[in-house]
């Protein structure tokens, strides 16, 4: 198959010399300059900015973000599929009409669902808010999710359930620096993320940073040298932890009565629910030493608000969260948090660590199934009217809830299923579970049209591919971790034809014969959203650029002033009154550990882990393009114990073949002590025989439909070696 090749098309500058934008990547969203540099081979000089959740620093991605703006094989012109299975450049003029044709003939044969649409969490407010109004205005499609599912979707329903609201960290990011105790879950935001580290440095020169994860992680490793605790539990026993820290806290007394008597309801039951996991019991699971659970809880109860402490914070992250029982293990946390009196409190708290660049935002505002913008559900007939009202049509027009990510990629090109899939954002092929078969539905399709800057492992199966502008090139407006809205302004042009995805959508939807405006100006695209938004949870009403371009710090929710009012200031702590419940007190939720589904047995004796490595963010799309990234991680890997490397026959640097009930995937092996010797970690941003997503499972948590991608029961065996046949482990 042909590679589309880009158009040598220089970059044009704007006037400004140097802008001050964020960072592509992750949901810290990195304040940086970027300063024009016309003639040179990049398009910008990136310099780290003065920020509150950076400091001024970036990470090795944020500073060699500027080379994807000029990646050798950048898609600057539309691209249509040829009879022999390449590529041929085409005008804007036909692929858009190709598409138009051909989806119009779908859903004239089989009905509006007959097309779906798949989003990203990297995609701008402005934009996230347009696909939305695109598929159910334009294309009349229920059907419409997005990769937040496999990122936030447990820690947003968990939060939504107990919390009334989902507003990923409930407290501005820098709070954290002034905590006696911070209890991190299943991230590693020291290798993910690495400025966010500067904010435990007053937590751990007090002792008081307590890490959960089965590898010694970056993260893991700040608590050396008497920072902290690193807990290593059983893979997938995390909730057992948190289950075991309550069980301690109520037995000895240290929860925080009055906050509890004034602010939440549900204890009774929980503490039912708690009180069979004793710590030596907990032990026996989790292999955590029950003294050791017993310290943790009481570091945690003596930082907390009614002990006099400085403050404690509960972290979640996706080790935790991307399990079948991922809603549940996060309302374990919530249960830990309130219990101790953190929620809704200056300097304490509970927040999950969010990870895509727009991950907060682009869940808000109309990707998900079953929501309309302004977080309101799409169930909902006030919802339904307000949203009407601002399209200009009729709520009946507006379709029905959809079907999550997991089920709605696992049903393209089924009898019943959709026949054609826009994707925005998204690398479903190296990022969805069960990799192998979504690559095969991808295939039966009748119509696959995916926007991409790259020819990524997705957009090489489609039919069309439409170039789109990167952060750099583009205005917009993205929500971090913080809830904080931040503007993404434009420094340069983009190469070639490429254009923005709110004009595409404009010009789809005019040649599909919808009514509805579709501006591709991201100011009055934002504008439009902020009405939508309004009265919702995610209200952004208040907000609007020239409050951002002023240098105001706006946290949502921000709803529009009364006239003659002052401006909303924007609400960093929004739970210090009461919560968003129709009582106003949190709800505590009583959850029972039921662990993963792929457990380990015989045949399958080892446990898998994934995650990410420092050069590399999501699927690897943009990062694998890098140079200077590429020569750090060039591929993937497994990372094993030595010991049980030995049991398997493996040596440093040996392809490993590891089978799942999905699929097989191989790598070379790497050796280290700071993993479980029952655990072995791969990372997950490469496609082909490396993808560790061909492992991983796609069955879905119950509440969240987030799947379990980050526990995998698998078979090790040792790949063909100078003609030596395959080695069976010991252990296999």
């Amino acid at each position: 198959m042909t590679a589309p090749q880009p158009a040598t098309v220089a970059a044009a500058p704007h006037a400004a010399a140097s802008v001050a934008t964020h960072c592509p990547y992750c949901a810290l969203q990195c304040a940086q300059t970027l300063t024009v540099t016309a003639g040179e081979r990049l398009p910008v000089a990136v310099a780290g900015r003065e920020f509150p959740t950076n400091r001024g620093g970036l990470c090795q991605k944020g500073w060699t973000s500027a080379e994807v703006l000029r990646a050798a094989d950048r898609i600057t012109a539309p691209m249509i599929r040829t009879a022999d299975g390449g590529f041929r450049e085409a005008s804007w003029d036909e692929a858009l009409g190709l598409v138009a044709d051909r989806v119009s003939a779908l859903q004239a044969e089989s009905g509006n669902d007959a097309v779906a649409v798949f989003g990203g969490g990297g995609l701008t407010n402005e934009k996230a808010y347009a696909l939305g109004k695109f598929a159910r205005l334009a294309l009349g499609t229920r059907l419409i999710d997005y990769n937040g599912r496999f990122c936030m979707s447990s820690a947003a329903a968990a939060s939504n359930r107990s919390l009334g609201m989902d507003r990923g960290l409930a407290f501005p990011l820098a709070d954290l620096g002034g905590a006696d105790a911070v209890l991190v879950l299943g991230s590693n935001m020291g290798t993910t993320m690495p400025p966010f580290v500067q904010h435990l440095a007053g937590v751990r020169s007090r002792g008081g940073l307590v890490v959960v994860d089965p590898r010694a992680t970056v993260t893991a490793k700040l608590t050396d040298g008497g920072a902290g605790i690193h807990l290593a539990p059983v893979p997938g026993s995390d909730m057992v932890v948190l289950l075991a820290l309550l069980h301690i806290v109520l037995a000895e007394g240290m929860q925080d009565a009055a906050y509890l008597a004034a602010r939440v309801e549900g204890l009774d039951e929980v503490r039912r629910s708690v009180a069979q996991w004793w710590p030596e019991r907990a032990e026996a699971v989790t292999g955590i030493p029950a003294d050791t659970l017993r310290d943790v809880a009481r570091l945690l109860a003596a930082a907390s608000p009614s002990r006099e402490g400085r403050g404690a914070y509960l972290l979640t992250g996706r080790g935790v969260e991307q399990m079948a029982q991922g809603t549940d293990c996060v309302n374990a946390a919530i249960n830990l948090a309130l219990a101790l009196g953190l929620v809704g409190r200056e300097g304490s708290g509970y927040g999950p660590v969010t990870g895509q660049g727009n991950g907060q935002g682009g869940r808000e505002h109309g990707q998900k199934s079953d929501q309309l913008p302004g977080y309101r559900m799409i169930t909902d007939p006030a919802a339904r009217a307000h949203v009407a009202s601002v399209w200009g049509v009729d709520p009946a027009v507006i379709p029905g809830p959809g079907v999550p990510a997991v089920q709605l990629l696992t049903s393209l090109g089924t009898p019943d299923g959709p026949r054609a899939l826009l994707v925005h954002g998204s690398n479903v092929v190296v990022s969805a579970p069960n990799a192998t078969r979504v690559e095969e539905r991808l295939r039966a399709l009748d119509l696959l049209v995916v926007c991409d800057l790259v020819p990524s492992e997705t957009a090489m199966l489609a039919d069309v591919i439409l170039p789109v502008t990167q952060w750099a090139e583009e205005d917009g407006t993205m929500t971090n971790l913080e809830g904080r809205i931040i503007r993404r302004r434009a420094a340069v042009e983009a190469p070639g034809e490429a254009r923005s995805e709110l004009w595409i959508l404009g010009e789809l939807a005019r040649r599909l014969g919808c009514d509805a405006v579709f501006s591709e100006d991201a100011e009055t695209m934002f504008d439009e959203m902020a009405r939508a938004s309004a009265g919702g949870k995610a209200d952004y009403s208040g907000i609007t650029y020239a409050r951002l371009d002023a240098g105001e710090e706006l946290f949502w929710p921000c709803p529009a002033s009364s006239p003659g009012e002052p401006a909303h200031p924007g609400t960093p702590r929004p739970f210090l009154e009461r919560f968003p419940t129709p009582s106003g007190r949190a709800r505590m939720i009583a959850v029972a550990h039921r662990g993963p589904v792929d457990e380990v047995r015989h045949g399958a004796t080892t446990y898998l882990v994934t995650g990410r490595v420092l050069q590399h963010y999501q699927s690897g799309a943009q990062t694998r393009r890098v140079a200077e990234l590429a020569e750090a991680q060039p591929e993937s890997f497994v990372e094993m114990h030595p010991l049980l490397a030995d049991r398997l026959g493996l040596a440093a640097g040996d392809v490993a073949i590891l089978t799942t009930a999905r699929g097989e995937a191989s790598a070379p092996v790497r050796l280290t002590e700071d993993i479980r010797v029952d655990t072995v970690f791969m990372p997950f941003h490469w496609a082909g025989e490396g993808s560790a997503n061909r492992l991983t499972n796609d069955v879905t948590d119950p509440t969240s439909s987030m799947p379990e991608f980050k526990v995998t029961a698998v078979h090790i065996r040792a790949a063909l070696r100078d003609g030596i046949r395959e080695k069976e482990g010991a252990l296999s």
